[in-house]
Parts: C-alpha cells; sequence; structure tokens
C-alpha cells in the first residue's frame, strides 16, 4: 500500500507514513523528538487538529492530512482533559454507587459543581463526606491503572439498550431523539457514556485534580492549564454559586434542566409559552434589583460584565424600572471614557488593549462624578471609535434630587474605576449569561460558549463580521475578562443571569448558517465544529415571539432601545 504525506503543524515538517497509522504513533514519536532536541519532555501530548478538527490519539489517518499535537496548555486540549475527567468522575460514582447518579450541574471557575443522589427509592447514600472519600479513592485508583479512554461507532439502537439499565433518562431521551442510524458512543472499561466531546488517551493523563465537598454537593477541580501540574486555584465566590443554585432550583421547577426537556415542549408548540416565562422571569428579576436600589438610598449604579452578557439592555430596562420608582435616571457609558490610541495600553503583541482598564480617562471619570454628586454640570465626551478620539457633542449632565446615575460598563467593579467616590454612594450589579440549558445530566453547555454564539450573531448583524472574525477576537476578550472583570464579580451587591431558556433555540437560526462558512484551514473550524455539535441538538424557535425589550434584542437587532 502507498504511503501518504501528512505535515506535522507544530514543527512544519512533512512525513510518508504508512495508512492507518494512529495518531498516538505520531504522537509518541514527536515526543521523542522534542525531548532529544530540548533535553526534556513537553507535556502529555493530548489529542490533536487534524485538518482542524479535535481528533483523540486512537484516530487513524488514512488520507494526506495536517495534524497538530496539542496539550493541556491549548485550549482544545483543556477540553480533551476536562473532558475526559468528568467521564473518569461519571465512572467512578457509577462502580461506587450503580444506583446514585451524577449530575454535573455548571462550571465554577475551572472546575465543576456536581451532585450525587440516589437514584432509586430503595437506596440511600452514605453522608457525604464518605460518598466524597469513597469516589475519590476510586478515582485514584481508576487513575493510577492508566485506563484508555476509547470510542466506539454502533447502531444507535444499540447504544440506546446500553444507557436503559444505567439511570440516565436525560441521556436516554436525547439517544432516542436523534434521528440518525450510528453514533459515536465512549467506554472507560466497562462504562459507557455519550460525552459530548473528544476525550484525552487515557485515564493517567489526568493526573492533576481533586473533588471535595461543597455547598449541598461537590467540587471537581481541574488542573491550571498554564501550570499543568498545579490544581486551578479555587476562590470561593458565594454570590456566584447562589445564582447558580438559584437557576438550578427554577429550571427543576419548570422541569426545563436539559436540551430534552426543552426539545419536548418546543416539539409540543410550546415555544411561545417559553419566551413568555423567560421574559417574565427577568422582569421580575430587573423590579426587584430596583427595589433593591432603592432601599440602599445609593445616587449611582455601577452596572458591569463579560462580553455579549446583554449588560446595554440590562442598563435600560433596569433604568426603566427605577424611572417607575420615581427616580430621574441618567446613564453613563464607560466607552465614552476611553483615552486616544495615543494613551491606549498594549499587549505584549503589540496590538491594543482595549481590555485594560487602564484603556479608561479614570481621573476624568473621577472628576466628573464627583462634580455631578456636587451638584454641578459637566460636559460628558463622546468616543469616536473611527478616529479613536474622544470629542465633545455638546452633551452635559446635571443630577437632581431625585437622580440616580447609571454607569454601565466591564469594568465598572473595578474599585480602581471609582475610588475617589464615596462606597455609600454606589450599588453594584453584575451581569453575565449562565447558561440555563445542559445537555444532559453529565454533559454541561459553558457559559463562555453561550456568550461566544451571542457574539457571532451580534457581531454579525451589526459589525458585519463573519464568524471566523469572532473567533479569532475571542480568545484576547476571554483573556480580558479573566483579569480584569472575573475577579471583581463578588463586589456586586445583586448578580442578574441574563440567559434566556429559549435563547439558544433562536440563535441556532442565525448562528449555524455562520459557523458553517469557518473556513477548514483556520484554527477557529475547530471552535465552530464544538458549537454546531450542541447546537445541532436543539430544536429551533421563532424569534418573531420575542418581545422588542428583550436581551435577545441587542444581538438579533429590532429593540426598542437606543444602543
Amino acid at each position: 500500500m502507498e504511503n501518504i504525506e501528512i505535515v506535522i503543524a507544530n514543527t512544519g515538517k512533512r512525513k510518508k507514513i504508512t495508512p492507518g497509522t494512529p495518531l498516538s504513533d505520531l504522537a509518541n514519536e514527536y515526543t521523542r523528538q522534542v525531548t532529544e532536541k530540548e533535553g526534556r519532555s513537553p507535556l502529555p501530548i493530548l489529542g490533536a487538529l487534524v485538518n482542524n478538527q479535535v481528533q483523540p490519539l486512537q484516530y487513524r489517518v488514512y488520507n494526506p492530512k495536517t495534524i497538530k499535537f496539542i496539550d493541556i496548555s491549548d485550549r482544545h486540549g483543556f477540553r480533551l482533559y476536562r473532558n475526559a475527567l468528568c467521564f473518569m468522575l461519571y465512572t467512578a460514582v457509577h462502580k461506587c454507587y450503580p444506583k446514585a447518579v451524577l449530575s454535573i450541574d455548571h462550571s465554577l471557575q475551572n472546575g465543576f459543581y456536581c451532585r450525587i443522589v440516589s437514584a432509586v427509592d430503595d437506596f440511600e447514600l452514605p453522608d457525604s463526606m464518605e460518598v466524597c472519600r469513597t469516589i475519590r479513592e476510586k478515582m485514584i485508583e481508576l487513575q493510577e491503572a492508566d485506563i484508555p479512554f476509547t470510542s466506539k461507532t454502533m447502531l444507535i439502537s444499540d447504544a440506546t439498550e446500553l444507557i436503559r439499565p444505567r439511570h440516565m433518562p436525560k441521556t436516554l431521551n436525547i439517544l432516542e431523539h436523534l434521528h440518525q442510524l450510528y453514533i459515536d458512543m465512549n467506554f472507560l472499561d466497562d462504562t459507557v457514556h455519550k460525552v459530548n466531546g473528544k476525550l484525552a488517551p487515557s485515564t493517567g493523563c489526568l493526573t492533576t485534580w481533586d473533588l471535595r465537598q461543597y455547598g449541598e454537593g461537590y467540587i471537581l477541580q481541574c488542573a491550571d492549564p498554564e501550570h499543568p501540574d498545579k490544581l486551578s486555584m479555587f476562590t470561593d465566590t458565594p454570590k456566584l454559586f447562589s445564582i447558580f443554585r438559584e437557576h438550578y432550583q427554577w429550571v427543576e421547577l419548570m422541569h426545563m434542566a436539559t436540551i430534552s426537556d426543552y426539545n419536548r415542549i418546543v416539539y409540543n408548540n410550546g415555544g411561545q409559552d417559553l419566551v413568555h416565562l423567560a421574559e417574565a422571569l427577568h422582569e421580575k428579576k430587573y423590579a426587584e434589583i430596583a427595589d433593591q436600589v432603592r432601599q440602599s438610598g445609593a445616587r449611582m449604579v455601577l452596572l458591569a460584565g463579560p462580553s455579549s452578557s446583554g449588560k446595554t439592555t440590562s442598563c435600560r430596562r433596569l433604568s426603566v424600572q427605577l424611572a417607575v420608582l420615581g427616580y430621574d435616571v441618567q446613564q453613563i457609558s464607560l466607552d465614552d471614557y476611553f483615552v486616544c490610541r495615543a494613551r491606549t495600553p498594549k499587549l505584549p503583541n503589540g496590538e491594543f488593549d482595549f481590555e485594560s482598564i487602564d484603556a479608561l480617562d479614570i481621573p476624568l471619570l473621577n472628576e466628573h462624578l464627583l462634580a455631578l454628586f456636587n451638584g454641578e454640570e459637566v460636559s460628558i465626551p463622546t468616543f469616536d471609535f473611527k478616529k479613536g478620539d474622544p470629542f465633545y457633542s455638546g452633551k452635559t449632565l446635571k443630577l437632581g434630587p431625585r437622580s440616580i446615575l447609571v454607569v454601565e460598563g466591564i469594568h465598572a467593579l473595578n474599585p480602581k474605576l471609582t475610588a475617589q467616590i464615596d462606597e455609600s454612594l454606589k450599588f453594584k450589579v453584575y451581569v453575565s449569561a449562565l447558561t440555563q440549558l445542559s445537555i444532559d445530566d453529565q454533559n454541561i453547555i459553558h457559559g463562555t460558549d453561550n456568550r461566544l454564539v451571542r457574539r457571532i450573531v451580534r457581531d454579525n448583524n451589526f459589525r458585519g463580521w463573519n464568524a471566523y472574525e469572532t473567533l479569532h477576537r475571542w480568545p484576547e476578550v476571554v483573556r480580558g475578562e479573566r483579569k480584569h472583570i472575573f475577579p471583581y464579580q463578588e463586589n456586586a451587591n445583586v448578580m442578574f443571569n441574563s440567559a434566556l431558556l429559549y435563547e439558544l433555540g433562536v440563535l441556532k437560526r442565525y448562528a449555524e448558517p455562520l459557523l458553517k462558512q469557518v473556513p477548514e484551514d483556520c484554527e477557529e473550524y475547530a471552535i465552530a465544529r464544538q458549537l454546531l455539535g450542541f447546537s445541532e441538538l436543539i430544536l429551533p424557535i421563532d424569534d418573531r415571539f420575542i418581545p422588542y425589550n428583550s436581551i435577545m434584542r441587542e444581538f438579533l437587532g429590532g429593540s426598542s432601545f437606543v444602543y
């Protein structure tokens, strides 16, 4: 059989290989070469981008391909690691307590919050300390055994029968409603599951993790991608956690925790009711926040959140609720306080760092705020993003006795921003889209992915960007959030979950065609395929049901607010 040519993107070298060669053989050879050249072993290879699609090391190469090996420091490699770690946890739970069910509810920093509960009436779990100890010991045992993760393509009817006795009704429901003949199922030893994504090669790769009690459940801590031999730092975030708990209790009450629950409602013509329900919850929350602002006696609301969290619409809708309470609401956008391009800080690669708080004219902002709270009239700048300079258009602002100032921007909760303003004048609101749907009990949709889908649709509608351009910029956006936004989220007096139960069903109509246009010859193709992976499981909802003041209008267009 004639050899085929592949390209190892890590080195740029071409080589001939036998058709059917597994990636694991090529990865071992690559590791040996790097070790010989650098005198030390590189990080373990967890998988590869094969023509910019994530593949496990068991994948066999039959045609010419470009191959890039990835480790935990790569965002795709980190997902391989996290997927495998969650599967190892599931396996440990299944082996220790076959009559229990693992529910991975949501991500929490770089880990996961999960619960383990009885799946049958005749079984009672031991106390949580004993459960944690037992499962942790089983996970260590699985890790030390270095058991390979494997994948098998099988008839979906056979996969369904494998899942049926394993107390996984939500996974079973998804399998039963997939309109396809075959499906890839994952195995660890004799444990089977449908993991949403590819996996690291074996349990032996999962050397850094921890499982410990947290609240009513457990935290599965992951490695730090930048320091794989260390656990990712975990900081207690009780306010954020309480929002997740409140969300979980609500979706359980509504029987809407997973995609299969959502699809059932939409299939039975319940999409319009779902929109009304989700929007009513948002309106109720905005009203509650406005009441808290009034009770606090604050004169300024600081509203912050990460990209595509719906900050701008939240600012407008909260302002409406404050007006209902008799306030004269005035607004300031921090975007108007950017410094000129010549003063904008830069990243190590020489590009402008617009995510930095030092990209804002903090002295000018504080000067204006102090003047406003002293009853003075202030000329407010407007930033010209095309020219990269602020200018004064004649816009002025003055606060009266019933005035309240709403300041919106990604840095609003950073103490450095309003350091000269008395804390008693401030009420702080943190807005973020904390995804409200999971794929099943063990596969979540990350909030970051939810916001990325929002941003892809918005950038296309209002900036003329294609999905590739948004995906290409996204890593820098996330880097800025981790550095400048997330560390200050617990400073908030109140947190608002801007995710909507129906939104992924609406966004898919717009996002899927854009994602399918991402070219194969770029690494962003892998992220596009990953987003399509869960989007394609969701039934669509027509956006004509969405009210004109909805957060969704910030991304779709047609809002009654002026942005």
